[in-house]
């Protein structure tokens, strides 16, 4: 029995010995590979256990480029290569993410009267610009009217009748009519009042551009957790996007931001990650209301069923865009699925209508401006698709002088066209009077007063584009999205939006109080 009792043990000691070896060859084994680090749950540990400490995260290398030659004003810039830096250099009073919800950065409350023509925003007062001055209520007016009068900015502003300082340290804006959701156009970037004209003015965001560097701030005045860590960001000078493409295949570049609407775009290879990034534009087509076809109600209402809209996002637009059968983004949050539904492709409808009102067979005339070359072709396609319906196709393809002169004198059946439209999908200009995209006169009262109304009440949205849809003036065709290009292992995450290629959010919420 002793000596069953020694070997007993003896086993047990053995064994003992081989689990702590395994443990330790398996603990050095996960010491050689970079494990996956969580970033916590906020909670404090429970009393006895140890807190999680995380190793060094190694150095992020990021090179970026931009156009030498061309605005880092935020105001002045257009080219979208210099203004996919400005979400890492700016910050505005909100942020507008991927759901198209406004999410407050600068803005540390606001309060909107009960007609809601009367805004007054408050700025965090904790918020400094890179030279460590506070930004204030000036700098964001001052922005605000520079903003006002900008190429890229100024139509977010004409529904505001005054923008003026409040008496207890707020920036009041007072609207002509009532509106919901006005933090949806004030993504604006905020800059010192005295540096609205400058080439290169300074922000409060988490990096300042200096000379060919952006470098981070070490004295950031919130503690936002974004994919974009790097101490300092290389900036490369940009020629050509062939030239940029090429940078970014044999490593110069590992992070670059395209536009694959662009005719300039040239196709990426290699081993990369691959974001979609909304812009806002909006491809469609727009009906004259003199056209021998599309003056009859039952065949314009029935055109939106002879687009193949999945086709042309695809093919003609490399996926970088969304088909939309209703005039605005898949992604707003009002766009119905099942209202779209309704309209979608069916070329058999389409075909029908013009055999029951007699149009079979008849001519029209769809202009296009064949300076956007891709523009050009999807324009051909949908001739094609119209064709195929039983329509004769007469492509009128003009740059310059005629193709304005065919627009002003309502020269065409169709006309194929795009524009940027605001974060709340406004379409008020395509049915005001006068109004800059009511080519052909599709401008209609009615129409134009449930426009203002679902700007007013979101609730309103569904009425607007069922009659935009019921009308047949407008027929929507797509939203398009720039591309961003990595070299794959490089960001862990990115989440792009409008106007914000490094989209990030610094954790706080704001409820507009009514007053």
């Amino acid at each position: 029995m002793q000596s069953l009792y020694v070997r007993g043990e003896n086993v047990k000691k053995c064994i003992s010995f081989l689990l702590c070896l395994c443990l330790a060859l398996a603990l050095v084994a996960c010491g050689q590979e970079d494990a996956y680090v969580p970033t916590g749950n906020g909670l404090a540990p429970e009393e006895g256990e140890t807190a999680y400490v995380p190793p060094q995260q190694v150095e992020q290398e990021l090179t970026l480029t931009y156009y030498a030659d061309r605005s880092m004003n935020p105001y002045a810039s257009t080219d979208f290569t210099n203004r996919a830096l400005f979400s890492l250099m700016y910050q505005g009073l909100f942020v507008i993410d991927r759901n198209y919800d406004a999410q407050p950065i600068l803005c540390s409350r606001y309060t909107v009267s009960k007609d809601l023509k009367t805004y007054t925003f408050y700025i965090d007062e904790k918020a400094t610009f890179s030279n460590g001055t506070a930004v204030t209520i000036q700098d964001v007016l001052a922005s605000f009217q520079a903003a006002q009068k900008s190429t890229y900015y100024g139509g977010r502003f004409k529904f505001v009748s005054s923008m003026a300082l409040s008496g207890d340290g707020g920036l009041t804006i007072k609207m002509k009519s009532g509106y919901e959701n006005l933090p949806l156009l004030l993504d604006i970037p905020v800059v010192p009042a005295g540096e609205v004209n400058a080439a290169n003015p300074i922000g409060s965001g988490p990096y300042i551009l200096s000379g060919e560097t952006l470098r981070k701030r070490a004295d950031w005045w919130c503690r936002a957790e974004m994919s974009i860590t790097a101490e300092a960001i290389v900036l490369k000078k940009a020629e050509s996007t062939i030239q940029i493409r090429d940078e970014f295949t044999f490593g110069d570049l590992n992070l670059v931001c395209t536009d694959p609407g662009s005719d300039k775009y040239t196709d990426y290879r290699g081993d990369y990650e691959l974001w979609d990034c909304e812009n806002g534009i909006f491809l469609y087509i727009t009906c004259n209301s003199a056209s021998t076809v599309f003056s009859n109600e039952t065949v314009r209402k029935a055109l939106t069923h002879a687009i193949d809209r999945d086709t042309l996002a695809k093919d003609y637009y490399r996926g970088f865009a969304r088909p939309a059968t209703l005039p605005a983004s898949p992604l707003f949050p009002h766009y119905s699925a099942v209202l779209a539904e309704k309209y979608g492709y069916d070329p058999v409808k389409f075909a029908e209508a013009l055999k029951d009102t007699g149009l079979r067979g008849q001519t029209i005339k769809i202009l296009v401006n064949k300076k956007d070359t891709l523009r050009l072709r999807t324009a051909r396609k949908i001739g094609q698709m119209l064709k195929e319906c039983g329509l004769v196709v007469e492509m009128k393809e003009l740059t310059d002088s005629s193709y304005t002169s065919a627009l002003r004198n309502w020269d065409y059946d169709l006309y194929v066209g795009q524009t940027k439209l605001s974060a709340n999908m406004d379409l008020s200009e395509f049915f005001s009077t006068n109004g800059a995209l009511s080519w052909g006169g599709i401008n209609d009262v009615t129409t134009y007063t449930l426009c203002r109304q679902a700007i007013e009440n979101h609730g309103n949205y569904y009425t607007l584009h069922q009659n935009v849809m019921e009308n047949g003036y407008l027929c929507p065709i797509l939203f398009r999205s720039y591309g961003i290009y990595a070299t794959r292992g490089l960001l862990t995450s990115l989440t792009p939006s409008r106007d914000s290629v490094f989209f990030y959010t610094i954790g706080k919420t704001v409820t507009p109080e009514t007053i």
